[in-house]
């Protein structure tokens, strides 16, 4: 027997998400160098990939629950990050948004407060009725940009990943901390980012 969907969820791409400063491009191969400069030394710190070629080559790989982004600023056509939905869940109508980096030129502007009110829009728009986020317990920054987007913290799955030992880590099991934002929150959300984008010029 099929799988039933939950009502009225449809597919979120792919497709091009534009915003005023930002779009967001689903992941191509030709994206691969732009991305390849935008990586710093620390960028991949928290992932599970510990380093481009390892992210990269998961992004790119064939997965049907996975959709990749390439962030792209608009004023200037330079590549800035990347970020995904993943883990979509058309059944429950749940979809997690992250795998999200971007160049330090990028952090503190525009675009991650942008890219994320374009993936919650569409999310939403698309009839999934939750959101998922989810980072590593050590990730400070990470974890306030969550809590600052408005999202709740669901719990830690403690030891949830093994992290590989890289020239910026040793290896370790990673506490995976959770948070969700429901459908009927998005409003609150969506005004509190475009509130935020509204002090960047245009």
């Amino acid at each position: 027997m099929a799988e039933e969907a939950a009502p009225n969820v449809r597919p979120l791409g792919p497709r091009i998400l534009r915003g005023r400063f930002v779009a967001l491009e689903p992941l191509q191969p030709e994206h691969e160098g732009g991305l390849r400069d935008a990586a710093g030394p620390q960028t991949f710190r928290y992932f599970v990939q510990p380093d481009f070629d390892s992210w990269h080559a998961r992004a790119q790989a064939p997965d049907a629950h996975r959709l990749g982004f390439a962030v792209r600023r608009l004023c200037d056509g330079a590549l800035l990050g990347s970020t995904s939905y993943f883990d979509m869940t058309v059944a429950d109508g749940r979809v997690e948004i992250g795998s999200t980096w971007y160049a330090q030129e990028a952090r503190g502007t525009a675009a991650n407060p942008e890219a994320k009110l374009l993936l919650l829009a569409n999310a939403f728009a698309a009839g999934y009725h939750c959101v998922v986020l989810r980072t590593c317990s050590r990730n400070a920054r990470s974890r306030a940009a969550i809590l600052k987007l408005g999202a709740k913290q669901d719990g830690i799955l403690r030891a949830a990943v093994w992290m590989p030992p890289s020239a910026e880590r040793d290896g370790y099991f990673r506490d995976s901390v959770f948070y969700s934002i429901l459908a009927s929150e998005g409003p609150r959300i969506r005004a509190g980012l475009e509130s935020r984008l509204a002090a960047f010029p245009a």
